[in-house]
């Protein structure tokens, strides 16, 4: 389980002062969930994510993981502890193979056919893939998806995805709704956190968490929230509207 406790989150500005992101802000992740936290843009979703990844420490508040105070950990820490996190733009390496990156996520020498079955999992003809260097050569959408089987090889009980559609063509991004559609379907106590705008992902969530401000102004089941975003143009421009992320 995940738990915020009065989550704040600071920088400094142009003018000296301190620019609040994130506003004592509080949320709750239980074990095997699939949630999807939207926003309009500049409301604090991404920041929100690398405060759970620990790409960013809170001002102030806390983070617990499975009981564990985890504010202060490293990014290390973390994953060591069962948390991934996928970004917007996956990395790409020069001279690594497909192969490597999944060994290196699974922590253990894998044989090229398990590997295989993990790039086989996000739609990917392994034989194609398996031994390509994760580089320029690789479009957005496929990025995507080798990032996704090194998620599946890491096998942790919490994985961030930080608006995993970014930078994708359609045809990626109807594949990619199928690869969340399973993962939604097999997930046991594992849980699942997306940052997304997108209706499709959306629709897969078990509770859909909008950010605005630097806080929480909805939350709750999918089927309470999303007819709320969705049933009018107030609703939508205050979850859709336009600004910085």
């Amino acid at each position: 389980m995940l738990e915020l406790q009065h989550v704040s989150f600071e920088v400094p500005s142009e003018t000296d002062e301190q620019l609040e992101i994130i506003r004592d802000l509080s949320l709750t992740v239980g074990d095997g969930k699939f949630v999807v936290i939207t926003g309009p843009n500049g409301g604090g979703k991404s920041t929100l994510a690398r405060l759970i990844a620990g790409v960013e420490q809170p001002t102030e508040g806390r983070i617990l993981f499975d009981g564990a105070d985890i504010t202060a950990a490293s990014v290390t820490e973390r994953a060591k502890k069962g948390i991934s996190f996928a970004f917007q733009q996956p990395v790409r390496f020069k001279g690594l193979t497909v192969l490597d990156l999944i060994r290196i996520a699974a922590g253990k020498e894998l044989t090229i056919a398990e590997a295989c079955t993990y790039l086989s999992e996000v739609g990917l003809c392994a034989r194609d893939y398996i031994n390509r260097e994760v580089n320029a050569s690789l479009s957005g959408g496929e990025l995507k998806r080798i990032e996704i089987a090194t998620v599946l090889a890491r096998g942790t009980k919490l994985t961030v995805f930080d608006e995993p559609e970014a930078g994708i063509d359609l045809w990626s991004f109807q594949n990619l709704i199928r690869i969340f559609e399973k993962m939604r379907e097999e997930i046991s106590l594992s849980s699942i956190i997306i940052i997304s705008h997108q209706e499709r992902i959306l629709n897969i969530a078990d509770e859909i968490v909008v950010i605005a401000g630097g806080t929480i102004t909805k939350q709750g089941p999918k089927e309470e929230i999303l007819p709320q975003l969705m049933g009018t143009g107030d609703a939508v421009e205050q979850c859709f509207g336009q600004g910085k992320r």
